[in-house]
């Protein structure tokens, strides 16, 4: 079985959020860029980022290694005018060396609102989005695989911008974060936990 080979280390660092259940509230804080590290904060009204997919905050083993693997479903709310594509980062931030990606998703289209359970992991879709690729090496969502007796923290982020990526399919996390910085209108997360 392949694990994420990570330590926990101190998750209240770098990013400045709200509530660990979602996101509320009109503004959110944060650092640039979100895949690998913090950088200057940045205000910027919040989205609410929400899935039917988690138990509470657990997320189920159908959506981990020990399961199938599946991407979870997620929803979020309205993002404000001007708003013409959407890009998603799962990370997990528990971690001594570094964040580690699960998944990266870019030009989902302006009028979105959800996505559904096992979404396929293919480079690009008929709408135009885009995957990337995460640090398994694989293109789409990976699922969480932490050491054993371990709970980790994994950070759904979800971007409302004011352009289109237009990155080739398999962009990294790094890159698709370089490519978002000054079109961000708006931003929310969703934290889940994983034991195993």
């Amino acid at each position: 079985m392949r694990t994420e080979r990570r330590n926990h280390w101190n998750f209240g660092r770098g990013l400045k959020r709200g509530a660990c259940s979602g996101v509320v509230g009109l503004l959110l804080v944060f650092g640039l860029p979100g895949c690998h590290g913090a950088g200057p904060a940045v205000r910027v009204p919040a989205l609410t980022l929400t899935s039917t997919s988690f138990e509470g905050s657990q997320i189920p083993p159908k959506f981990t290694c020990n399961g199938a693997g599946i991407s979870p479903q997620l929803a979020w709310s309205a993002p404000p005018a001007g708003t013409a594509s959407f890009a998603l980062t799962v990370t997990d931030p528990d971690a001594s060396v570094g964040t580690f990606v699960h998944w990266v998703l870019y030009d989902l289209p302006a009028d979105a609102r959800s996505l559904p359970e096992g979404l396929s992991k293919q480079g690009q879709f008929a709408d135009g989005s885009r995957q990337g690729r995460n640090d398994f090496g694989d293109l789409g969502y990976g699922g969480p695989c932490p050491p054993r007796h371990s709970t980790h923290h994994y950070l759904f982020t979800l971007y409302a911008l004011n352009a289109k990526l237009k990155l080739a399919a398999g962009a990294t996390c790094k890159q698709v974060e370089a490519a978002i910085e000054g079109h961000i209108l708006a931003r929310g997360e969703l934290i889940g936990l994983y034991h195993q």
